[in-house]
C-alpha cells in the first residue's frame, strides 16, 4: 500500500507557482536538516529527526519495555509532549473505546491533569488492580524532572503502590533529561530510567522514549511505527521541492499567515485520530507561537490551531466554517480503509427516514459526507487541503507524525522564529511555584 498522500493543488488558495516559489525559501534549512540527519547525534535541536534511526536507544527502550507486556495497565504521568504522542498513537491504533487490546492485556492510562477528580479515578483502578494481583507499569515522564503537574500526579500514585506493592520500585519508570533532579531521585531510589536526549523537545518527543516505551508496553508495534517514520523522513528532506510534503505543506501555511489567515483547522474524519489533532495541536502551538522573532524584534507570532472531527463538527461548526469570516485554512485528514465494515440494515418502515443510506456502508456514507464538505468549502472559496492514510496502521501513523514535526520546523523558519524553544510556558510555571511557595 503506497505512503499517505499529501493533496493541495487547486484547493489551498495559491497556485502552484506560489506554493513552489515560497517553499524554495527552505532551501537553506532543508541543508541544515540533512546535515543534522547525516551527523546521527543530538547536537542540533532538529535532531529529533534522528530518533527513529536510533538503533541503540531503540534496542535499549524497547527491551525494558518488553519486560512490562505482561502488564494490565501501563499508566503514563505526563503533559504535553511527555503524553500527547503516545496518546495520538495508542488512540489511533487501538482505538479511543479500546479497553483491551488485541494481542496484549495492557490498557493505557493517561494522568495529565491534577484535576482531584480524574487522578482519584485512576488511583482507584491502580489500587483494586494492585490488590487483585494484576501487574502495572508506572511510567512518569517529564523532560525538566521538575513539572509540576507530572510530580504532584506521580506522588499520589507512588503513595498507593508504596501501599499496595512491596516490590514497587521494579514497576516505575522514570523519563526524563540525563541528570535532571528526578534522574538522581530515580538513581538514588534504584527505579528504572530512560533518557530523553538533551536537545530533543518534548513536542517532538513521540520516537523517543518518552513514545517508545509506554506504547512497546502496551503492545504497539513500534518497529513499523518507526519504519513509517524513517520513509516519510526522506521524503521531506529532499530537495526536489516539488515531492517534499513538508516544504509544500509549511509553505502554503506560510502564505496563509502573511494574507492574515492565522487559524489552522485540523479536519479529521475518523474519530480515532482526534488526539492526534491535539498532538499537533501543541506542536503548532507551541512552536510557531512566539513573542520575539529570531532577530529578537517583537512581532507576536503565531497561528492559532483548532482540531474538528467528521462527521460530528458539522452538526456544530460548519455553520462557521462556511458562512463565517475568511481567516481559516482547513487540512481535511481522512483514512482510505477502516478496520471495521458495517453495512446499513433495510428497516421498510424507516425507508423514509434517510431513503438514500439504507444497504450501504458506513464508509461510503463517510466519504459522501466529506466530498460534500470539500466541495462546499471549493463553492465558498475556503482554502484547504488534504491529508490521506491508507489505513490507520503503525506505518502510517509514524509517517503521519513525522511529516507534521518536519513541517512545524519549516514553518519556524519561514516565519522567522525558533519552532523549538517555549519561553512563555516558563512564565506560567514561574508564577505557580511562587503561589505554591516554592
Amino acid at each position: 500500500m503506497a505512503d499517505i498522500k499529501f493533496s493541495y493543488q487547486g484547493t489551498c488558495g495559491f497556485s502552484n507557482s506560489e506554493v513552489y516559489s515560497a517553499a524554495k525559501k527552505l532551501a537553506p534549512e532543508i541543508q541544515m536538516m540533512n546535515e543534522a540527519a547525516k551527523s546521527g547525534n543530538y547536537n542540533d535541536e532538529r535532531s529529533s529527526i534522528n530518533l527513529p534511526a536510533d538503533r541503540g536507544s531503540v534496542k535499549c527502550i524497547l527491551e525494558l519495555a518488553g519486560k512490562f507486556t505482561n502488564a494490565e495497565y501501563v499508566v503514563v504521568i505526563g503533559i504535553g509532549g511527555s503524553n500527547l504522542g503516545a496518546m495520538a498513537v495508542f488512540e489511533a491504533i487501538k482505538g479511543r473505546l479500546c479497553s483491551s487490546p488485541s494481542g496484549s492485556n495492557a490498557k493505557m492510562l493517561f494522568a495529565d491533569t491534577v484535576d482531584p477528580d480524574s487522578i482519584t479515578g485512576i488511583g482507584d483502578i491502580i489500587r483494586n488492580a494492585l490488590k487483585s494481583g494484576k501487574k502495572i507499569v508506572i511510567n512518569a515522564v517529564t523532560k525538566s524532572g521538575t513539572t509540576t503537574e507530572t510530580i504532584a500526579n506521580f506522588l499520589v500514585l507512588l503513595d498507593i503502590f508504596k501501599r499496595c506493592e512491596p516490590d514497587y520500585r521494579n514497576c516505575i519508570v522514570i523519563t526524563t533529561d540525563r541528570n535532571s533532579k528526578l534522574w538522581e531521585i530515580a538513581v538514588r531510589e534504584k527505579l528504572h530510567i530512560l533518557e530523553i536526549p538533551g536537545k530533543v523537545g518534548g513536542r517532538y518527543s513521540v520516537f523517543s522514549a518518552a513514545g517508545l516505551f509506554p506504547l512497546k508496553a502496551a503492545g504497539i508495534n513500534v518497529s513499523d511505527m518507526l519504519k513509517g517514520a524513517i520513509e516519510m523522513r526522506g521524503q521531506c528532506l529532499s530537495n526536489d521541492i516539488e515531492k517534499n510534503p513538508a516544504a509544500l505543506s509549511a509553505a502554503i501555511l506560510y502564505l496563509h499567515y502573511r494574507k492574515g489567515i492565522r487559524i489552522n483547522d485540523s479536519f479529521f474524519f475518523a474519530n480515532d485520530l482526534e488526539s492526534a489533532g491535539k498532538w499537533y495541536r501543541q506542536l503548532m502551538g507551541e512552536s510557531v507561537g512566539k513573542k520575539n522573532d529570531l532577530s529578537g524584534r517583537a512581532v507576536n507570532a503565531g497561528i492559532t490551531p483548532t482540531v474538528s472531527i467528521g462527521s460530528t463538527d458539522l452538526h456544530s461548526m460548519a455553520q462557521l466554517y462556511l458562512g463565517g469570516p475568511y481567516d481559516k485554512y482547513t487540512t481535511f485528514t481522512r483514512v482510505q480503509k477502516f478496520r471495521n465494515s458495517v453495512k446499513i440494515p433495510s428497516y421498510r418502515e424507516l425507508v423514509p427516514l434517510a431513503p438514500k443510506i439504507q444497504e450501504k456502508g458506513m464508509t461510503e456514507i463517510m466519504d459522501a459526507i466529506l466530498k460534500g464538505v470539500q466541495a462546499a468549502f471549493r463553492s465558498g472559496k475556503r482554502p484547504y487541503s488534504e491529508v490521506m492514510l491508507p489505513e490507520k496502521s503503525e506505518r502510517y501513523i509514524g509517517q503521519l507524525l513525522q511529516f507534521k514535526m518536519i513541517e512545524m520546523m519549516y514553518l519556524g523558519s519561514l516565519l522567522e522564529v525558533n519552532p523549538f524553544d517555549q519561553p512563555n510556558v516558563e512564565d506560567y510555571k514561574k508564577e505557580t511555584r511562587k503561589i505554591l511557595g516554592g
